[in-house]
Parts: structure tokens; C-alpha cells; sequence
């Protein structure tokens, strides 16, 4: 009250006081003040001036203003700088205004308001602060206006209808609100109106707790909804999206924002969004809901990161329509459902999350739906682990599933799969393919499983590579009736039946396979089956003891065989009547009874009619495993390169010696693992640094020996906190292998104060000192501006100690690349050809840039495109002309 202001008395009985309120507020000036002695008092209040209401004395609420007509407000306001404490205002009709201000500035503190709502209008604003509103209907606080309101402690009870709607333009912030017993939703947030609600807990709502629609945006954090009826979060049609939300608590423009909120106990979906809806949460647990935990539909766009979803009655995350989800560092947790379903042509990415004790697949990806998975576990789930169907697709990256109930993953129907780096553990069946869509496995690993390691179904067309199975229940990998799979460099081993078995009419493409180690047969070949099987080794078949002959070829079957290694076993081949394989320079080591020659040149009639005798010994033979020797004569076999084979040689040595200081017990060398690999783009710096690992994991220094790629992207967040887990789950990714870091200089270029690369930086050298043992780290890129990076923290400088150059590739050495890509797709260059291909490449400037191999690769496909259309116009094209290359084939310009 100011040192000018009046006080007013207002008082039902006694001298100088007001007998009414209304008659003390016509009295009064701005900035006055009306004291109000205990009392009902019935009438209609219409303040228009800058006064202030409070009790005179006695205990809460012991003034009450009742309405005195049913159709009327108690409490009207249109004036600024209004402020009512302490008073109980009813009103005489539930479904209209007890408080209503159509103008100015209301403050409530410490009120008890029933009978009818709260509501602002027009451009009024209004505060409520430890109030209480109840026995309303249709909603009990209604703000549509385009001014601000401000709910603090705010209590909201027993209405039949919407606990608090915040319609209009209205800004609105609700802290620690309460919403309990409503009949409708607990808040509606619709229009244009933002609000922020903190703290907030909204309790038995007979709808959805939090309902957001339109353009509406809405922030909360911190907050509980419990006990609905329908959805716990539903939004509807909020279609701007606000930038950079997950790195500040607020949203502007559109969407809806959960921080730190618990869902519980919801009658339908936890957070359901539809139509062009957009949510994100951040650091949500959402637990025990009778629908889904998370759903968008329609053009929906919906966020998680580092969220739970547990125990959902239907699926974890649910996506439908065009909808597009998003989850990173989420788990789901025993969902009645599947943890992650996508359908209709929704897309879904999810990163390093978790999904486990899932009723039905923890991943289920149909209709025409596309599904990413980055690096997440999956664990315990009664079907499969991951299925797609339909005409679905499906990418993978890293990541493990364990212990599924039946496959690990399986591809069926027309869908599309593209797999890298995933580890299926145990559970009936590794991954399972019966798609006639388009699949690829790469670098994959299937361990322990009840049946097949990986199953290729009738008829499919799978691509594996660099895939491994071991301990498999039955046999390794099955190849089904009349499929045409193309497998190269697998391996195969300790399973309990074949190693490898191809089925009837089957023609797979088989090539640097190992299979060791098998109850059964190495390899199985299924009646009237054909397919090639080059440089693969077959090694210790029947290894339980039962006699199995390492090949066994069925009734009509004719697989051609090429450059294969028998060995460890008691007989390399069987054939059935009217078997006809043929084998070409195969050969058998330590087998008791071979029919394969064995080092001195010999036919293959032991092995009954239809063998081909067209063998002679190798010079060398295959070993089942990667030997230093192997590897070394594979690097030596890439093109150019000299510089960086001697040096890779010289750190051979170096671990060797390191390997076997620690074998005798003795202190290892003051040795960084650690390199910098420098060049252009196309030098082959990932494929040495995929060698390296290969080569410290023979030589006992690294478990696995695995690379695993990232970049910029893939180590640094987009806000405060993110960054440290990020780069923390891509470096447990490379445990026991090799960390490979392309542009890594792109870590340490950017210096403004919302950029997190240092951070990343800060964690990577943290992680190496800490398992120093476990992984090796690769930095990649160009040569100034790496030397700039390493001499940019003394942390890098002291582990990055050693740089490789990658020079670019001579002409010669490009020509030798396009000849070695035309020699793998059945191309061969005219010398006139070579020579043309020679010049072009001289006149290429070697700038920085220069693509080297990868502009090779793409000349070459370049060359066979020209000559398809030459081809085409020849009347009659021999076989000759269409493999031959010649130098018109050549382009001027990629």
C-alpha cells in the first residue's frame, strides 16, 4: 500500500464501516485498499480501479462472497493492478464464471474459488497464487485471452470437465499446479496460446492428462501425469517446430517439449501425437500405461532422448502413417507388445537404445515403413528380436540382441535389410532372411544359438560379408531351396551340425569362406544344387568325435569348387550317385583318407564317378584364421601405397616385440598404438586402418580387431550433456577393435560457445587413458590441417605421436585399380585401352581432394556404361564385345 492510500473497512454490522464490497470499491481510488471483516457476503462485485481485497482479520477464508444471481459472475474485473487475497468467491452456477476479467491485471493469492471458473479474456491477464478451484464444470480455470497468466501452487479439484484451458494467444506459466478428479482432461492447451508448466501433477483425469492442440506450444518440466482414463500426453496438429529445443528448457513456435516428466498409470497411449503434431522428450519415464508408450501417426514428428518406457501394455513406440520417430539413448522395458512397431510409411531411427523383455519382436518394421537402429541392445524378448515384413526396411548398425525366443532378426516377405556390425547372442535362430527384397549382411557375428546361425530362405538373394558364426546349435549357415545367396569372407565355426548347407537347386555365389570346427559336414550340398565355392577352407569336420566327411555332395549336385583347402579331418569328400562337382586346384592337408590331392598331382577317382580330375596342388594353403603372414601379403597386395606397408612392417615388428615382453612377464615398451593417418580422400586409409585391426588382434594385442567409423557427427551432440555420452557409446562400440575418426580436425575447427567438438575431444583422451589396452584410436584427414589438430591439445600431441602418409596414387597404380574392378565384374581392357586409361589419368590434376581410388572406381563405372551404349548398336555383340573395354569407352570428363 502506498504512503497516499486509503484504507477501506468493509464489515456486515458496526460504525464506519462499508455494508457491501461493491459499495467500498466505488469508493475507492487506485492504489487503495479494501479491508473485509469475517462474513458471507451475497453480492456482484465489479472492480474498475487499482484496488486490493483482503480479510480484516479472522481465520482462512473467513470472508466469503457469494454470487447474487445465478447468471452473473461474483467477481468481475477490468481494471489494472487488482489484487484479491484470502477470500472464498462462490458462484451460483458451475458452468459459468465465478472470476471473470474481460481486462487489466487480476492477482489471486490465497483464495478459495468455487461454483463456477476462473476466466480471463480479451487481453486480461491474471495471476493465481495457493488457490484453490473446485466444484466447476466444463473447466475451472479458462484462459482465452492474449495476455499473460501466471499459476502458482495452484490447486484444481471435483470438476466436470477440463481441469485448466489455456486457449487464444494466451502466455501462460503454471508451477507446481495441481489437477485432480476431472472429468475431462487435466490441462488443454489449443491456438496459438504457450505455456510452460514446471512441477506440475496431474492426477485422475477422466481424459487425457495433458491435452495440446492447433499451433499450440507447450513446455514441461519436471512434471507428473498419473491414473487417466486415456492418454497420459496427446497432441494434436501443433505443426511449427521450435529450433534447437534439446538444448534449453523453453520452446517457441510451435510443438510440445517433456523435461524430466513421469507418465504413469495411463489409460490409453502414454504420449499420443497425430496429425502434423510434433513432440520431444527429453529424460522421460513413462511406466505402466495401458496403450503405447509413445505413438505418433498422420505426419507426426515425435523425439526421444534418454528416455524409459517401461511395462506399456501395448508397444513401446508405436509409428504410423507418415510419421516420423525418433529415439536416442531411450530404453523400453517389458512392453505386452513389441518395444519398437513402425507401419504404413512412417520412418524411425533409433540410437544407442535399449529394448528388452518385449511379450512380442522387441523390433517390428512393416507396410512400407523404413527403420534405422544405430547401436542398440536388445535382450530377452519371447519372438524375434528385430523382424521386418511387408516391403519394410530396415538399416542396422552395430548393436547386439540377445536371447530372443526365436530368430535374432528375421527379413520375410518383400522387405529390405541392410546390416552392419550387429551381434546376434544366443536365443533359437541367429538372422533369418525369406525376403525377396534386397538384403545385405555385413561384419555381422551370430554366437551361441539353438539352430542355424543364419538361415537364407527359398529362393531369397542375400549378400553376406565378412559375417562370423560360431557355436550354433545345428548347422552354421543354411543356405534354402533355389536360393542364390552371395557369401564372401564368412567364417563358420564350432557348430554342432554342417558348417554350411545348401539346399536343394540352391546356386550361391561362395567365396574366402572359412568353416572350422563342425559336429557335421564343412559343407553340405543339397540335391541338383549348384553354386562356386573359391579360396575357402573347410577345416576339422566331425570335430565330436562322429566320422563326417568335410564335403558332402548330394544326388544331382554340381557345385564348382576352386582354390579350397580341405583339412584337420578324417575324409574330405562324399558324393552321392550322380553327384558332379567339379573341383579346380583344390587341395587337402592332414585329412587320413583324401580323394583331394594332397601336395603331389593326382586325380580325384577315389571320389567316385562324376569327380572332376582337374587338380594339382597349391602353393599355399589358406589358413582358417588371419596369420600376420596372411595379412601382410594382403596389405602388400593393395595398390601403391609404399611408404605406408613399410611403415605398417616396422609397427609389426614393434608389437611383436611388445607381445612378447608380455609374455615373459616383463614391462612393455613406452609404445602409442595410436596413429594419424594423413592423405587425400580414396587412399585407402580405411581400408589399412580395418587391416591394422586385423593385424593387432593376430598378434594378441586387440580382442577383436573390428573397425568401427565415425565422424564429427557421430562423436558430438547438439547440447549441454550430450556430447560426453555420445562419444562414450560410439568408443565402447570400438572395444576390443579399432576406433577410426574421419576430418577428425573437424573436432577442434569450431570455436563458438555453442560448439561441444572440444568436449568430444576431452572425453576421447579421457576413454584412451582409461583403456589404453582396449581400443586403438585412428585419426584421419588431411595433412595441415591434422598436424594443426594434434598440436591443438597437449593430450593429442602426447598420443598421437606417429603419422602415416597416404600419398596419391600414380597413374599406374590408378590403372592397376580400374583393372582389378573390370577383372571382378568380368571386364577386360584392350592394351590400346590401358594405354588411353594411362593418359587420361596423367592429364588428371592431383590437387587437394583428389579423389584417387574412388575416381578410379568411378572412371570404371563410368567406361562400362559408355560401353553398354556402344554395344547397343551393334547388330550382332559376341561375347567378346560385350567384356571387352575399349579406349572410345573411356570418358573426358566424370
Amino acid at each position: 500500500m502506498t504512503p497516499t492510500a486509503t484504507v477501506h473497512r468493509v464489515a456486515l454490522r458496526g460504525r464506519g464501516a462499508h455494508r457491501s464490497i461493491a459499495s467500498a470499491v466505488r469508493a475507492a481510488r487506485d492504489g487503495d485498499e479494501i479491508r473485509i471483516a469475517p462474513g458471507e457476503y451475497v453480492e456482484q462485485v465489479l472492480i474498475d480501479r487499482a484496488v486490493r481485497l483482503l480479510p480484516d482479520g479472522g481465520p482462512a477464508h473467513a470472508v466469503r462472497l457469494l454470487a447474487a444471481s445465478p447468471g452473473r459472475p461474483v467477481l468481475e474485473v477490468t481494471a489494472p493492478g487488482v489484487r484479491v487475497e484470502g477470500l472464498a468467491l462462490t458462484g451460483q452456477d458451475p458452468a459459468l464464471p465465478a472470476v471473470l476479467t474481460r481486462a487489466g491485471e487480476l492477482e489471486l493469492e490465497g483464495c478459495e474459488l468455487s461454483g463456477g471458473r476462473v476466466e480471463a479474456s480479451g487481453d486480461a491477464s491474471l495471476t493465481l497464487t495457493d488457490c484453490r478451484v473446485s466444484r466447476t464444470e466444463l473447466a475451472a480455470v479458462h484462459l482465452n485471452t492474449t495476455g499473460a497468466a501466471r499459476l502458482t501452487r495452484v490447486v484444481v479439484e471435483d470438476v466436470q470437465g477440463t481441469g485448466v484451458v489455456i486457449g487464444t494467444r494466451c502466455v501462460a506459466e503454471a508451477t507446481e499446479l495441481t489437477v485432480r478428479g476431472v472429468g475431462g482432461s487435466g490441462v488443454r492447451v489449443r491456438g496459438a496460446a504457450r505455456a510452460v508448466l514446471r512441477e506440475c501433477r496431474i492426477s485422475g483425469p477422466d481424459r487425457s492428462g495433458l491435452l495440446v492442440e492447433d499451433e499450440a506450444t507447450v513446455t514441461a518440466l519436471d512434471c507428473r501425469v498419473v491414473d487417466t482414463a486415456a492418454e497420459g500426453v496427446r497432441v494434436l496438429g501443433s505443426s511449427a517446430r521450435p529450433e534447437d529445443r534439446r538444448d534449453r528448457e523453453s520452446v517457441d513456435g510451435g510443438g510440445v517439449l517433456l523435461v524430466r516428466c513421469e507418465i504413469l498409470r495411463t489409460g490409453t497411449d502414454g504420449v499420443a501425437v497425430s496429425g502434423n503434431g510434433d513432440v520431444t522428450l527429453l529424460d522421460c519415464r513413462l511406466r505402466d500405461g495401458s496403450g503405447p508408450g509413445v505413438s505418433a501417426d498422420g505426419e507426426s514428428r515425435a523425439e526421444l532422448v534418454d528416455c524409459q518406457v517401461v511395462r506399456a501394455h501395448g508397444s513401446g513406440l508405436v509409428a504410423r502413417g507418415s510419421a516420423r520417430l525418433t529415439a536416442e539413448g531411450t530404453s523400453v522395458t517389458g512392453s505386452r507388445a513389441n518395444g519398437l512397431l513402425a507401419g504404413d510409411r512412417s520412418e524411425v531411427r533409433m540410437a544407442a537404445g535399449d529394448l528388452t523383455d518385449c511379450s512380442f519382436s522387441a523390433v517390428h518394421a512393416r507396410d512400407d515403413s523404413r527403420v534405422t537402429l544405430t547401436a542398440c541392445r536388445i535382450a530377452s524378448t519371447a519372438e524375434h528380436g528385430i523382424r521386418a515384413t511387408d516391403r519394410a526396411g530396415l538399416t542396422v548398425e552395430g548393436g547386439r540382441v540377445m536371447d530372443c525366443g526365436l530368430s535374432g532378426v528375421r527379413i520375410d516377405s518383400a522387405a529390405e535389410a541392410r546390416m552392419r556390425g550387429l551381434s546376434v547372442v544366443r536365443g533359437r535362430s541367429g538372422i533369418t532372411t525369406e525376403s525377396t527384397g534386397s538384403v545385405v549382411l555385413e561384419e555381422c557375428d551370430v554366437t551361441d544359438t539353438e539352430r542355424a546361425g543364419i538361415s537364407c530362405g527359398t529362393g531369397t538373394t542375400p549378400v553376406l560379408r565378412d559375417c562370423r558364426i560360431s557355436g550354433t546349435g545345428t548347422a552354421g549357415l543354411v543356405i534354402g531351396e533355389r536360393a542364390t545367396p552371395s557369401v564372401e569372407g564368412c567364417t563358420v565355426r564350432d557348430a554342432a551340425g554342417s558348417g554350411l548347407v545348401v539346399g536343394p537347386q540352391a546356386e550361391p555365389r561362395v567365396r574366402s569362406v572359412t568353416v572350422a570346427r563342425t559336429g557335421k559336414n564343412s559343407l553340405f550340398v543339397g540335391e541338383r544344387a549348384r553354386g562356386t565355392f573359391e579360396d575357402c577352407v573347410f577345416a576339422g569336420a566331425g570335430s565330436d568325435g562322429t566320422a563326417f566327411p568335410a564335403l558332402h555332395v548330394s544326388s544331382g549336385g554340381a557345385p564348382v569348387l576352386r582354390g579350397c583347402v580341405v583339412r584337420d579331418t578324417e575324409e574330405d569328400v562324399a558324393l552321392e550317385k550322380g553327384a558332379r562337382p567339379v573341383f579346380d586346384d583344390c587341395v587337402s592337408r592332414d585329412v587320413k583318407n583324401p580323394s583331394l590331392p594332397t601336395g603331389a598331382e593326382q586325380s580325384l577317382s577315389a571320389a567316385g564317378p562324376g569327380a572332376d580330375p582337374r587338380t594339382t596342388a597349391r602353393e599355399t594353403e589358406a589358413p582358417p584364421e588371419d596369420t600376420i603372414e596372411d595379412l601382410l601379403a594382403e596389405l602388400d597386395g593393395l595398390a601403391g601405397l609404399d611408404r605406408v606397408k613399410q611403415d605398417v612392417s616396422s609397427l609389426v615388428k614393434l608389437m611383436r616385440m611388445v607381445r612378447r615382453r608380455e609374455e615373459m612377464g616383463l614391462a612393455p615398451p613406452p609404445l602409442s598404438r595410436h596413429l594419424v593417418f594423413t592423405g587425400n580422400p580414396g587412399t585407402g586409409k580405411t581400408t589399412v586402418a580395418r587391416l591394422y585391426g586385423r593385424i593387432l588382434a593376430a598378434v594378441g594385442l586387440l580382442e577383436r580387431g573390428h573397425l568401427v567409423e565415425a565422424d564429427r557427427s557421430a562423436l558430438v551432440g547438439e547440447y549441454v550433456g550430450h556430447t560426453g555420452p555420445k562419444t562414450t557409446r560410439v568408443f565402447q562400440q570400438a572395444h576390443g577393435g579399432v576406433l577410426f575418426i574421419d576430418e577428425a580436425y573437424s573436432l577442434a575447427q569450431y570455436a563458438g560457445s555453442n560448439d561441444f567438438g572440444q568436449e568430444a575431444i576431452a572425453t576421447l583422451l579421457k576413454l584412451m587413458e582409461d583403456h589404453r589396452d582396449d581400443v586403438v584410436v585412428i585419426v584421419a584427414g588431411y595433412l595441415k590441417e591434422m598436424e594443426v589438430f594434434v598440436r591443438s591439445n597437449p593430450g593429442l600431441a602426447s598420443r598421437f605421436n606417429r603419422t602415416l602418409l597416404f600419398e596419391d596414387y600414380g597413374s599406374a597404380e590408378l590403372v592397376s585399380i580400374v583393372e582389378h574392378q573390370a577383372a571382378q565384374h568380368q571386364y577386360e581392357l584392350t592394351p590400346d585401352a590401358r594405354e588411353a586409361l594411362t593418359a587420361r589419368f596423367d592429364a588428371m590434376p592431383r590437387e587437394r581432394g583428389f579423389g584417387n581410388g574412388r575416381t578410379a572406381r568411378q572412371l570404371f563405372q563410368a567406361m562400362t556404361e559408355r560401353q553398354a551404349y556402344r554395344i547397343a548398336e551393334l547388330p550382332e555383340a559376341t561375347e567378346s564385345d560385350v567384356m571387352t573395354l575399349e579406349p572410345e569407352d573411356i570418358p573426358q570428363s566424370l
